[in-house]
């Protein structure tokens, strides 16, 4: 139930330039913790509860590049059975979106299910995959996927500029580190105001505007088909500042949704660029 991305990414289709937007959108480095819950349950195949946390520690900026360490924590009761999954991941990705290095491990009830580690390098019509986990692979991805960082300033500009959807692939590293989504995101009217959770503790957030925001996961399908008549493989919401905090989550995987309430938020002190 895991999923490396799912605190970065975060209408019409926004095409201003990395670059461009990387200028335009700083996102802020910051500490924060995530208490996982069960929110609601469908049927025989959903959850009974959940309990778990996210730990979410991202630094860096557009010239230094952005570095995330990222854990969560899940134990899930699903039919009377109790399964733990402990997905620990790293990742640094590039401040004008043309390099990603990622290494992640998932363990299941302690037993290590997935590990991947890879590097991703952006030319002028691919990007290049270098696999060295699980496995020594080289592939080839469409030039046209953004990596996580690059994804939210885009939600952020679009937030901005009143658009109310953005559409793009995305590479996060995650499950085998081989797999492109197709995301499509829904933004919300702007907010504003304090929270009542750690972000409103935060004075830099109080009149800060975010978004809602609504980001469906779609695994790509060889045949061109089936593109238009896909059911998502999953579904994020959550409340997105300008600065790329996020709160008040719910990860909906179709059986059971979980709700992850920020209960500590910590903004760092990192050089940002001249």
């Amino acid at each position: 139930m895991v999923r490396l991305s799912m605190l970065m990414v975060l209408g019409g289709i926004l095409t201003l330039p990395a670059a461009a937007t990387a200028q335009a959108v700083t996102l802020a480095p910051h500490r924060a913790i995530y208490a996982l819950s069960l929110m609601s349950s469908n049927g025989s195949r959903g959850a009974q509860t959940v309990r778990g946390r996210i730990f979410y520690d991202f630094s860096g900026s557009a010239c230094q590049g952005y570095t995330l360490k990222f854990r969560q924590i899940s134990d899930v009761v699903s039919e009377g059975k109790s399964v733990l999954t402990d997905l620990r991941a790293t990742s640094w990705e590039d401040g004008d979106g043309k390099g990603y290095r990622f290494s992640s491990e998932n363990l299941t009830d302690n037993a290590v299910t997935e590990t991947a580690e890879g590097r991703a390098e952006r030319n002028a019509k691919a990007v290049d995959l270098t696999l060295s986990k699980p496995k020594r692979r080289a592939l080839n991805l469409p030039a046209s996927i953004v990596f996580p960082s690059e994804q939210i300033r885009r939600v952020v500009e679009a937030g901005r500029a009143g658009k109310r959807m953005v559409e793009l692939p995305l590479f996060d590293g995650s499950e085998n580190g081989e797999k492109v989504f197709d995301t499509f995101t829904l933004i919300g009217k702007p907010i504003r105001g304090a929270t009542d959770d750690a972000a409103g503790k935060v004075p830099a957030l109080a009149e800060m505007t975010r978004w809602p925001v609504t980001i469906s996961y779609f695994e790509r399908d060889g045949d061109p088909k089936k593109q238009g008549d896909r059911t998502p493989a999953y579904v994020m919401n959550f409340e997105l500042y300008e600065n790329g905090i996020s709160r008040a989550l719910v990860l909906d995987y179709t059986d059971f949704s979980v709700r992850g309430d920020l209960i500590s938020l910590q903004l760092k002190q990192e050089k940002g660029c001249k």
